[in-house]
């Protein structure tokens, strides 16, 4: 049997969890051996996940690009998204692990703002980088204090949800500094409409015109809308999703580069190696041996 990216899922050790688990850098580095997928090698994520460095400094692979971290960086990461970690003895932080049910408990208490900057990452960079003399550390420490003791209080769960929320209002005030464009806009909405669609449709086009139309809208308006929200023109978009789920795609399965052009949409498989080439630079197994 062929060798699979680990497809991660939420698995507290905590009783009664409901959804949210918080732990060490540390302590997930020292125990990478005892656990059934090594975190320092690609895998994808069943939950979302923020991961706060507090010391040292290393690189976190997101999506197939590894970014640099340092004290006071900050991860945030969505359910279905390729993560590895690069542990080193300086290396410390917390790591807050979240499920989409618990998400959507929370929407209510969360800035919609925050929802899109966060959990977005066709939209944002996954780094937050934390002014010196920002309390966000404080909160996240608290929490995992409160999450870590020993003595069960009746009221655990609401404490999570307050610290949870508190948490991620302080995080939506830093990356708002950094996409100050961002605002809630006809613009914006009709990009996350098109996201929507791709996401649905990738598979069976990969013609801007198919997505223009769907949303009553000129290829113009609609290109115009891509480099405004991301810099790329939506042809440039849509080949940029559909090679990143094909990568997704390759390395956690054992489906073969013929099937996958199938299911991406690719009426010949040689077809779709040439395009994959073409935006990647590897053939679709030479992209897969160099990750599993």
């Amino acid at each position: 049997m062929e060798k699979e990216i680990p497809h991660i899922v939420f698995d507290s050790q905590k009783p009664d969890n409901s959804g949210i688990e918080i732990l060490t850098i540390k302590s997930l580095s020292l125990r990478k051996k005892d656990i059934a997928h090594n975190p320092e090698k690609a895998h994808q994520l069943a939950f979302n996940m923020i991961v706060f460095y507090t010391a040292g400094e290393s690189k976190q692979l997101v999506d197939f690009v590894w970014h640099d971290v340092k004290k006071n960086t900050i991860i945030h990461l969505s359910k279905g998204q390729i993560n590895a970690f690069q542990f080193n003895d300086h290396l410390e932080g917390y790591i807050i692990l979240f499920t989409e049910d618990y998400l959507k408990q929370q929407i209510n208490t969360l800035p919609k703002n925050e929802l899109i900057r966060l959990f977005n990452s066709h939209l944002f960079s996954p780094i937050i980088q934390v002014p010196e003399g920002a309390n966000v550390s404080n909160y996240i420490q608290l929490f995992y204090e409160e999450y870590s003791s020993l003595q069960e209080d009746y009221n655990q769960e609401n404490t999570y949800s307050a610290l949870y929320s508190i948490i991620f209002s302080k995080l939506e005030r830093l990356k708002q500094y950094q996409t100050f464009h961002l605002k809630r806009s006809d613009k914006l909405n009709s990009f996350l409409e098109f996201k929507s669609l791709l996401e649905v449709h990738f598979n069976t086009s990969r013609n801007a015109d198919f997505y223009a139309e769907k949303l009553n809208i000129s290829y113009k308006h609609l290109n115009n809308i891509c480099k405004e929200m991301v810099t790329v023109t939506a042809k440039q978009f849509i080949d940029a999703f559909v090679i990143l789920e094909a990568k997704r795609l390759l390395i956690n399965s054992e489906i073969k580069s013929t099937e996958l052009a199938y299911s991406l949409g690719f009426e010949e498989p040689t077809n779709f190696v040439k395009y994959f080439k073409k935006h990647t630079g590897f053939t679709p197994n030479s992209f897969k041996k160099d990750y599993i």
